[in-house]
């Protein structure tokens, strides 16, 4: 798990007892033992954990002031021998004559460092600046503790010096919900985790607010958010406190605590360090906020220690959910959301490049396939939008030596009911002219004299192991590619997964003068064109739109067998469409390594479907694929990207055509199953 970049952490709500610091002690050991045995390398715990956060006036008494700091040295001493994680734990502190709510960060049996709150909240329920000194406003750099000259200040952050990517900084409660809190701060100071050990009370609507609040700002940090909140054992005089607990990375919640629990409760989830980092990477402007803003008061003091997890007896499985699907959601509403929008991104994109054209006929290719269905679904409601008459859609039906049935009869099905001006053409007799000009034998035939009818013949009796001849799959496409680009603006129709893989014959199916689903994962096409169906259409239409969708994935370009059903099955080729697209989404959304990869693709529960041995061989293929066809992607048409995936050269990717994967391979292969 850690040699991926994952750092397991948690945000701990235990049992408490106002005001009784001896109780508190023991119940936050009790978790820290909890969290050895689950791994867990950061625990953060609420607000002012050791003496309850609604000691109100009392915290104004040495007495428990003594009892906080005494708290603080016995967990402290005994967590070294229970722990080997990071804890943080909040108390009472006083320095230089100030009182300040304290976030204190523990490792090894000692303090590392304290970090008082720095906004004090004193508005309605709140009173806190009646106990408390705002952290900035402390004349010491360093408090004398249990014999040692322990960091104490706001700047403070946690470097651990033997796991890549892991700075940690603290912010308190109310520190978060101000206009520039302390951890964008950090963050731009380099830290990777914030933690926010808060006492945040429950009222109507808080929570949502509160979880939308820590998703946007582990987002705008780029940063992991551990948020450990105070639970219902706090007082109610006045109050209640409902120990919602939330993990955050990078604008989405990883892990959420039970609400109003009466029992001590644990939230674990891992936070990708790696995933952060990359993501830093990429985002410019991210370092571009604390070089262009000279005048933030950046945090500076860095604590180093050293992590030293020991490893687990047995490998930790990942608790992280890992999306098998990540461009199609698993929510049946979000995925009906996702389909609109992203078909009113194509027709929006679309129908800009043929007002500026001012209308002009186009044309499209129709397989009654996924693909082309989708982007002709895309034309028709351009079309309507832009009140340009349908019957100025050229669509074409180019049936070949490859085309079954089903497939045929869907595409002239479709055209018919959408309205546009069908027009079928048979390319068999040019393709086999073609074939016999360049003098080549498809599949070792003699085709000199042969005409379509005994060619015909002579394919129907091939052996299913003699069905693969490039040349004769490369003349049709680009015979289909041909006519239409001499029938009008020609309207593609490949996706990004086609794209990925190379599965797109140059100058035929990867050519047109503008694509719609150019950055469409396969995956989500299918997806696509069901809500299509069962959305914008009825009828006749829709039958014929559900059969696609239920239709074998093949570019039908090699004979079909003694039955005529489709003999060429595309992931029987290039490998299951689910993978690729996973493979994708990793390699260009993160640059993840393929060793990593592979890791989260067997954590997606892929292994119920494949061995490990199998996944690799399937990344493999993928990588392989990927770098040789970068030259089919350095010269796409326009088209408009939809999600976080794009190999537009002119957008999210440029590669060089010869680069060599061989690192790749290498660093995938080192790793043993």
């Amino acid at each position: 798990m850690s040699h991926y970049g994952f750092l397991r952490v948690a945000a701990a709500t235990p049992v408490l007892r106002v005001a009784d610091c001896a109780f508190n002690s023991q119940r936050i050991l009790d978790q820290l033992r909890l969290a050895e045995q689950q791994a867990v390398s950061l625990v953060v715990f609420p607000e002012l954990c050791i003496t309850g956060y609604t000691c109100n006036d009392l915290y104004q008494q040495l007495t428990l002031q003594r009892a906080a700091l005494a708290s603080l040295d016995h967990i402290a001493g005994e967590s070294e021998a229970i722990y080997s994680g990071v804890a943080v734990v909040s108390l009472p502190l006083a320095v230089d004559d100030q009182l300040f709510n304290c976030a204190a960060v523990l490792h090894g049996g000692k303090v590392l460092g304290l970090v008082p709150k720095t906004y004090r909240p004193n508005y309605k329920e709140f009173y806190d600046s009646r106990w408390f000194a705002a952290g900035p406003s402390a004349a010491s750099a360093t408090v004398r503790l249990f014999g040692e000259d322990v960091p104490f200040g706001t700047d403070l952050l946690f470097v651990a010096e033997d796991v890549p990517e892991l700075i940690l900084a603290l912010e308190i409660c109310e520190d978060l919900w101000v206009p520039l809190p302390p951890s964008t701060l950090a963050s731009l100071a380099g830290a990777s985790v914030i933690c926010n050990p808060t006492a945040s009370n429950q009222v109507i609507g808080k929570a949502a607010y509160r979880r939308q609040l820590i998703a946007a700002q582990s987002g705008r940090c780029v940063a992991g958010y551990v948020y450990a909140a105070s639970g219902v054992h706090e007082s109610t005089t006045d109050v209640v406190f409902d120990g919602h607990s939330l993990i955050a990375e990078n604008g989405s919640i990883l892990a959420e605590s039970k609400r109003f629990c009466r029992t001590d409760q644990l939230t674990v989830a891992e936070i990708d360090l790696e995933r952060l980092k990359v993501e830093r990477l990429r985002l410019t402007t991210f370092a571009e906020a604390r070089t262009l803003t000279p005048g933030l008061l950046l945090p500076e003091r860095r604590i180093r220690f050293t992590l030293s997890r020991p490893t687990p007896p047995e490998p930790m499985p990942l608790l992280r959910y890992v999306d098998p699907h990540p461009f199609v959601p698993a929510d049946d509403g979000l995925l009906r959301e996702r389909c609109e929008e992203i078909f009113q991104t194509q027709v929006a994109g679309l129908a800009k490049r043929l007002e500026h054209l001012r209308l002009p006929p186009v044309s499209i290719g129709i397989s009654g396939g996924l693909d082309s269905t989708l982007a002709l679904l895309v034309l028709c409601k351009t079309a309507d939008l832009l009140d340009m008459p349908r019957q100025q859609i050229r669509a074409f039906t180019m049936p070949g030596f490859g085309t079954t049935s089903r497939t045929l009869t869907n595409a002239r099905a479709l055209m018919d009911y959408l309205g546009v001006t069908a027009r079928e053409v048979d390319i068999r007799p040019m393709c086999l002219a073609q074939m016999q000009a360049l003098g080549h034998k498809p599949f070792g035939l003699s085709i000199a004299d042969a005409t379509v009818e005994s060619f015909t013949a002579q394919l129907s009796k091939l052996p299913a192991e003699r069905r693969h001849d490039l040349v004769f799959e490369n003349v049709q496409a680009r015979l289909r590619t041909s006519i239409l680009m001499n029938a009008g603006f020609v309207i593609g129709t490949g996706d990004v997964s086609e794209l990925a893989l190379g599965w797109c014959t140059y100058n035929a199916d990867h050519m047109s003068m503008y694509n719609p689903n150019v950055s469409i994962p396969k995956t989500l096409v299918r997806f696509l064109v069901r809500w299509v169906a069962l959305n914008e259409f009825d009828g006749g239409v829709r039958e014929v739109l559900l059969d696609v969708v239920a239709t074998e994935i093949s570019p039908e370009l090699l004979p079909p067998d003694e039955h005529g059903r489709i003999a060429q099955a595309t992931e029987a080729s290039v490998g299951p469409y689910e993978l690729n697209d996973f493979f994708m989404y990793y390699f260009l959304r993160f640059g993840f390594a393929p060793s990593k990869i592979l890791y989260l693709a067997r954590h997606a529960r892929f292994e119920k479907d494949y061995t490990p041995e199998e996944l690799r061989d399937h990344l493999k293929q993928f990588l392989v694929r990927f770098f040789n066809n970068q030259f089919k992607r350095s010269c796409l048409p326009d088209g408009p990207k939809v999600g976080t995936i794009s190999v537009s050269p002119r957008g999210d990717w440029r590669m060089p055509s010869d680069a060599q994967v061989a690192t790749w391979l290498a660093e995938l292969d080192s790793v043993s199953l």
